[in-house]
């Protein structure tokens, strides 16, 4: 019997457990190049499918907004705005605050909003905690003393930027200029041009100081390009600066300014 009428019988009789012994049996007499053909098409679909759920998982389980930055940033008092639209007293944050946030957009999206808190000796562990799950960061930066913070700033930003899961999974990244309500707060433009010149001043030294202690630069990664000053244009994650006031300019009682942030989060 021809090969390929053999095959196709033995498939319309799959049914049965004696005609699945019958395939078997007609199988042995099979080219081994065929058999090995039909094998590797197989194993190529059960790996699309595993690697299909394996990415697909990954993209459903980053579902959270970080608000990140130094203490009294305004991460807090912003996190209820975003979440109640109205003015409340905060404090210090010791531990996160996380709640469901759902977006000013057409699709209803909602995003897991978590504010972390901003001491230095608590922001290690709960970026760790957190870091892996983010959609995207929000970091928020005291515009009005920006100019005594910035090397703190830049510091806790470049130990973001060059974290290796951070990197890997390249989350959006805002950069919210708060408290615009205050006379004589920097910009957003002139806060970017000086994160840039602290950050790759901090590239050089932290390189420098890896290479001479192991002969390596650890298991960080490596900030912007290679033989360029650094620039945020340069990172694998869109990065946006934008300015805002959680306080709003008309005090407790009015309305906080943070429509571009609202907007941001609707096209996450």
């Amino acid at each position: 019997m021809d090969e390929t009428v053999s095959l196709d019988l033995a498939v319309e009789d799959f049914s049965s457990e004696h005609d699945i012994k019958t395939l078997i049996e007609e199988m042995n007499y099979q080219d081994p190049a065929f058999l090995i053909g039909i094998f590797v098409s197989l194993a190529v679909v059960i790996i699309t499918i595993v690697l299909l759920k394996y990415f697909l998982g990954s993209k459903t389980t980053r579902n959270a907004v970080l608000l990140v930055g130094l203490c009294d940033a305004g991460k807090t008092l912003l996190f209820s705005r975003l979440l109640l639209g109205r003015f409340k007293r905060t404090q210090t944050s010791i531990a996160e605050n996380s709640a469901i946030y759902k977006a000013k957009n057409e699709r209803g999206s909602s995003w897991t909003l978590v504010d972390l808190p901003g001491h230095e000796s608590l922001r290690p562990q709960y970026v760790e905690k957190f870091k892996a799950s983010a959609r995207a960061l929000v970091f928020v930066v005291d515009s009005a003393l920006f100019q005594k913070e910035v090397r703190d700033v830049a510091e806790f930003l470049y130990s973001l930027l060059t974290d290796s899961v951070v990197a890997k999974n390249a989350p959006s990244l805002v950069v919210a200029c708060n408290k615009q309500d205050i006379r004589m707060t920097k910009s957003a433009k002139l806060i970017q041009q000086q994160l840039e010149k602290e950050l790759n001043t901090l590239r050089v030294t932290r390189s420098a100081t890896l290479t001479s202690q192991d002969g390596s630069v650890g298991g960080a990664v490596y900030l912007g390009k290679k033989g360029r000053d650094f620039e945020f244009s340069q990172l694998p994650m869109k990065v946006e600066f934008m300015e805002c006031s959680a306080r709003g300019h008309q005090g407790d009682e009015g309305d906080a300014d943070i429509e571009a942030l609202e907007k941001y989060l609707a096209k996450l």
